[in-house]
């Protein structure tokens, strides 16, 4: 898998992880959801994200773009 991918699979992981767990245990886990959807956010305009720097630290595989772009 690549960075992309990874990247999508654990921001959407801690979004439903925390939002089941605002509903279910305390409703302060929101506080963790909107911190994943602004750190996105903020990442959109800067082309910088953490969990991006650690998985590429971790020897991750960067995207490969395809043949059509």
């Amino acid at each position: 898998m690549t960075v992309e991918r990874w990247l999508r699979l654990i921001a959407g992981t801690f979004v439903t992880l925390s939002v089941a767990l605002g509903y279910w245990v305390s409703p302060w886990f929101y506080a963790f959801t909107a911190f994943v959807g602004l750190n996105l956010l903020q990442s959109a305009f800067t082309n910088w994200c953490p969990m991006v720097w650690l998985l590429r630290r971790l020897g991750v595989p960067p995207c490969v773009p395809s043949q059509s772009d």
